[in-house]
């Protein structure tokens, strides 16, 4: 089991810190500037998880996500994961991704480092999120900028498209149902 887990870490960023996964909180990713971001640190708080992109038509949506970040705070984690999957609309390195989402959108929450969210290169959290049952759906990612968010005790408890915005009042209204 050892190393399998240390074949992941190597290979994909990303380790098995606790066996098995029944949360989002028992995983840790790498961040754009290289650093490990440990899930678990963001127990106890609501997380929206989101596949972005430099080049998409929803890029637009990180001003939305910049948005939300700044109205609930440290209330809300919010984590941006690039992903190139979608007809190559995220060439960049991530050195490349946080100048972007800096000049561009001003972008201060957390951004992990580009990954694959689907296909035979999935990112195992992305293998696990996508398998989580929810009210709305599971399987693939169909897209750039899919939400997923998570509860306090990091479960998915819902899911949306890209062509959902971030400030939608389906979406804030279920963050603010998680926060009460």
């Amino acid at each position: 089991m050892k190393i399998v887990a240390l074949a992941l870490t190597l290979l994909f960023g990303f380790s098995m810190k606790h066996g098995d996964h029944k949360t989002v909180h028992s995983f840790e990713v790498n961040k754009l500037d290289g650093s490990k971001m440990d899930l678990s640190q963001f127990k106890g708080k609501p997380i929206l998880i989101v596949n972005t992109a430099s080049k998409c038509g929803y890029t637009k949506q990180y001003e939305n996500l910049q948005s939300l970040h700044k109205k609930y705070g440290d209330k809300l984690v919010i984590i941006g994961f690039p992903a190139n999957n979608f007809m190559g609309q995220e060439p960049g390195t991530n050195k490349e991704i946080a100048a972007f989402c800096s000049a561009n959108y001003g972008v201060t929450f957390d951004m992990a480092a580009k990954v694959s969210v689907k296909g035979k290169d999935q990112h195992p959290f992305f293998t696990w999120l996508t398998k989580q049952e929810n009210p709305d759906f599971t399987g693939d990612i169909k897209w750039n900028f899919e939400k997923f968010l998570i509860d306090k005790d990091g479960h998915v408890v819902r899911r949306w498209r890209s062509g959902v915005s971030p400030e939608d009042k389906e979406i804030t209204g279920a963050i603010d149902k998680l926060l009460k």
